[in-house]
């Protein structure tokens, strides 16, 4: 993996991560829900991630019994938001609990669940396994980085195309366009068309859109009233903050309001709409081992390195690890999509978690608020 990616696009894995440019000019902070002294690091990296251009941040945490929320700029604190790719968690722990049923492995060629749609200038799903689709080993070219596709939905033309059904396989078929990255499980590369193919496989594995296996498997034991697959509606539940994006990879330019928009174009990739509490719950049962068998669980933290400049991060089965500066490992993942920036953090033993969201994607670091809550000090703006 080339050394030009960027730790953030590693570490936040968003589906529009290092598209976007210059920061919006900062509202005023509003005032902030008072802190407890551990939190107090976390309210700060909120409010400097407005002084930096975000037009608003939120942020939750537990650390066993104990809860705290934050904010700051223009957001309230029970907003519901777009995860983005924080949905590949959600999709793995669904094909992670299929195998465990005795449904399907995850070493099963590809090919034997969707004959003939890994196919085109040297891809082959008959050598790529599911497995290497959930840790991105697979080499298959991401849909996101086709430039054609860049230009429709994450530039100018997205005001055009913003209300766009895309189906599954017309994802797959862009990324099908171009060369594989690498031969399957010689390197690691971050790719969505792994995801949106997951979820065609958990669709093909059920009969069901992979969205309702989701729904029935992990949004309604974990009581998840916030969290949901929207896949073709636009609309963004209430309550909400605005979400904003520059839609270019320029400096300067006018902001878009972007929060509406069809997230066909993301599916078992990155569509998912949670807010801070639901995903700190889900997180949190899922490193307590109560929604997989711990046969399954360790095969989902079983990590590849993703890059020699990054020692201190792995990827799993949709889970990422990484050690931060105090040394302290969480688990998680993170998401981006239009408007949006997501984290959510755990550790280990899911005692100590961590949910932030900014509404912007061109400006904001949410690695800060990560290293803010687990280390108790804000980094210095990279």
């Amino acid at each position: 993996m080339s050394a030009a990616r960027t730790v953030r696009t590693l570490l936040a894995a968003g589906l529009v991560a290092g598209i976007t440019a210059t920061a919006l000019a900062a509202p005023a902070v509003a005032a902030a829900p008072s802190a407890e002294p551990s939190h107090a690091a976390t309210q700060q990296a909120l409010e400097a991630a407005v002084a930096e251009g975000v037009p608003g941040a939120v942020a939750q945490a537990r650390d066993g019994k104990a809860r705290w929320a934050g904010t700051a700029g223009e957001r309230k604190g029970g907003d519901r938001f777009r995860v983005g790719s924080i949905t590949k968690t959600f999709t793995a722990t669904v094909l992670l609990q299929l195998q465990a049923e005795g449904r399907l492995d995850l070493d099963d060629p590809v090919e034997k669940w969707l004959p003939g749609v890994v196919r085109g200038h040297g891809h082959d799903g008959r050598k790529i396994t599911v497995r290497q689709l959930l840790n991105h080993t697979s080499g298959i070219y991401s849909y996101t980085e086709d430039p054609a596709f860049q230009e429709k939905v994450f530039g100018p033309g997205f005001l055009r195309h913003r209300y766009d059904t895309w189906a599954p396989k017309q994802l797959v078929t862009v990324a099908m366009t171009h060369e594989p990255d690498f031969a399957p499980g010689t390197d690691w590369n971050y790719s969505n068309t792994n995801f949106v193919l997951a979820g065609m496989v958990v669709e093909k594995v059920t009969g069901r859109p992979y969205g309702k296996a989701i729904e029935n498997r992990i949004v309604k034991p974990l009581k998840l009233r916030a969290t949901s697959v929207p896949g073709t509606d636009s609309r963004m539940p209430e309550p909400n903050s605005r979400a904003y994006s520059k839609l270019s990879r320029e400096t300067g330019g006018p902001t878009y309001d972007v929060t509406e928009l069809n997230p066909s174009i993301a599916g078992a990739a990155g569509e998912m709409v949670s807010d801070a509490n639901d995903l700190q719950t889900f997180y949190r049962a899922l490193l307590k081992g109560r929604l997989l068998p711990a046969a399954e669980m360790k095969e989902m933290t079983d990590t590849v390195q993703i890059s020699p400049d990054l020692p201190g991060v792995g990827y799993g089965l949709g889970l990422m690890r990484q050690k931060l500066s105090c040394g302290q490992e969480v688990w998680g993942h993170g998401g981006g999509i239009h408007g949006s920036h997501s984290e959510t953090q755990v550790t280990r033993d899911g005692e100590h978690s961590l949910a932030a969201n900014f509404n912007a994607d061109w400006t904001g670091d949410t690695q800060k608020p990560i290293e803010a809550e687990f280390c108790g000090t804000v980094p210095a703006k990279r």
